[in-house]
């Protein structure tokens, strides 16, 4: 056979047969299948369950919005995921930490509608989140939040601060645990570093107050606003720092060898109910443990800076640097100096910024004497602010509002000139009253005759609110009742 014939029987058709099927090939693959159908009503009922009832979207595609580059898409996003937790609020736990970071990442968006529907949900977030569950996710909340507040925008700058409202009110706690970074941040809200000589001799760094006309705000209501959170963030601390001083096992300074006094039980008069059993000593408050050694809390082990006020260090640093600007604060919302002294007018908006100036020296002296070296502390007080609160506090005590009494409430401050309602609730006599409580703390017996000429005008303010006898509140009545024990403890000792 020839290579031309080979070669033709290669390409030559295979004729098949009428009726016989076409043979399979070696290579050929099967293409055939089955299928059967599978119904999970249950499943399907949930997925429909899951979805927003305005534009058909569940909780994937909601987050996944948040990240558009449309302010109305986000702003619709948010409205739509604090529409479908509200219905459905078991998608909180099961995506808590989606939620979380991606709200608090809009804390920071260029569009103010996107900000205020981040607030709203926040909001309604806190009331539905315990601090425990939160407490993981929280550092990345205030790291969001600590941005928000240094942010170059002015707008950013004020809405975080109703992000601080939501957080102050819901989680305190853990808002307190990172003060060092927050009291940083309410100092650059209001003032800026100072620039001058100081800076290249390596002194500590001066600040001053700011002057942002961009805002839509004046610089005062601003500062009142900043100084108001500022008031409440410290009143946490406060708080926080008086839990934990009754929590875990105190060092007892009683001996170990100390007597202990036998309870005879006669249980015919107990089975009548006419005796009582003590089962703890003084009177059965708390048992005494007689133990010369204490748990060690975390904040020892932790660094100076990560303590926060609790350390007297980082304490006396903010000190230096918020007094100046609570001073400055209180220089421009005071009367004229050619105002008489007795009795001076203010406006109901500087009455405000001056209450929580006082406000806020009042909670820092508290802190300081939750510290060991307590007497140290007056002494530094007393030596580097007693000058400058004897010259600006006290040369127009004491204050009144300007506005004139209303006929409802004429009555319950009948009598008393310091006790003025006014129609934008501030009570100055507890101005009064905490300034009062502000310079007394740093008197003593022995610099009592030096003193006598500020002191001389507190009792009398204080004598003249006592024999008043006009009603007051439990406020008033624990800061004047503060203020006459120290006066009588100062007297007392002389």
């Amino acid at each position: 056979m020839t290579k031309k014939r080979k070669h033709q029987e290669d390409f030559q058709k295979v004729k098949l047969k009428v009726g016989k099927k076409k043979p399979k090939l070696e290579n050929a693959t099967d293409t055939t299948f089955k299928t059967k159908t599978i119904q999970i009503p249950e499943q399907l009922k949930e997925d429909g369950m899951l979805t927003a009832q305005n534009r058909k979207l569940n909780i994937k595609d909601l987050l996944s919005q948040m990240h558009h580059y449309s302010p109305s898409v986000k702003q619709n996003a948010l409205l739509g995921l604090k529409d479908l937790l509200s219905q459905y609020p078991f998608l909180i736990d099961a995506h808590l930490s989606s939620i979380i970071s991606e709200v608090a990442a809009v804390f920071t968006d260029k569009d103010s509608g996107v900000r205020g529907a981040a607030v709203h949900l926040l909001q309604f977030l806190a009331s539905k989140i315990r601090a425990e569950q939160i407490a993981p996710f929280f550092p990345l909340v205030s790291a969001h939040l600590s941005s928000a507040m240094t942010h170059i925008s002015e707008g950013i700058q004020e809405d975080s601060l109703k992000v601080l409202d939501v957080l102050l009110e819901s989680y305190p706690a853990l808002l307190t645990d990172r003060s060092s970074i927050l009291l940083k941040n309410f100092v650059e809200l209001i003032s800026h570093q100072q620039l001058s000589k100081r800076l290249k001799s390596r002194d500590k760094l001066s600040w001053m107050l700011s002057v942002n006309p961009n805002r839509r705000v004046t610089s005062q209501q601003w500062r009142l606003n900043v100084l108001t959170r500022l008031k409440r963030f410290l009143q946490a601390v406060v708080d926080g720092s008086n839990e934990t001083e009754d929590e875990g096992l105190q060092e007892q300074k009683d001996s170990p060898h100390s007597l202990r006094n036998p309870i005879f039980i006669s249980w015919k008069v107990h089975a009548n109910n006419q005796q009582h059993i003590h089962l703890y000593e003084n009177g059965g408050l708390r048992p005494k443990m007689n133990s010369s050694f204490r748990l060690r809390s975390l904040a020892s082990v932790m660094d100076s800076a990560e303590k926060g006020l609790s350390s007297a260090e980082n304490l006396k640093g903010f000190i230096e640097i918020i007094i100046p600007l609570l001073i400055e604060c209180w220089i421009e919302a005071s009367p004229a100096q050619s105002a008489p002294i007795l009795g001076n007018l203010l406006e109901s908006d500087c009455q405000q910024l001056m209450q929580q100036v006082l406000s806020i020296i009042h909670l820092l002296w508290k802190l300081t004497k939750r510290h060991d070296e307590t007497c140290k502390m007056e002494l530094w007080l007393r030596m580097n602010y007693l000058v400058d609160f004897k010259h600006h506090f006290m040369r127009n005590f004491p204050y009144s509002l300007q506005e004139t009494v209303k006929h409802k409430k004429k009555d319950s401050c009948k009598g008393n000139k310091y006790c003025m309602a006014s129609s934008n609730s501030v009570d100055h006599l507890l101005l009064n009253l905490t300034l009062c409580d502000i310079m007394v703390s740093l008197a003593s017996a022995s610099t009592l005759q030096a003193d006598s000429g500020w002191l001389d005008m507190i009792r009398k303010f204080v004598t003249d609110t006592l024999q008043d006898g006009s009603r007051l509140n439990s406020k008033q009545v624990n800061r004047l009742l503060g203020v006459t024990w120290r006066l009588m403890q100062i007297q007392q000792n002389k």
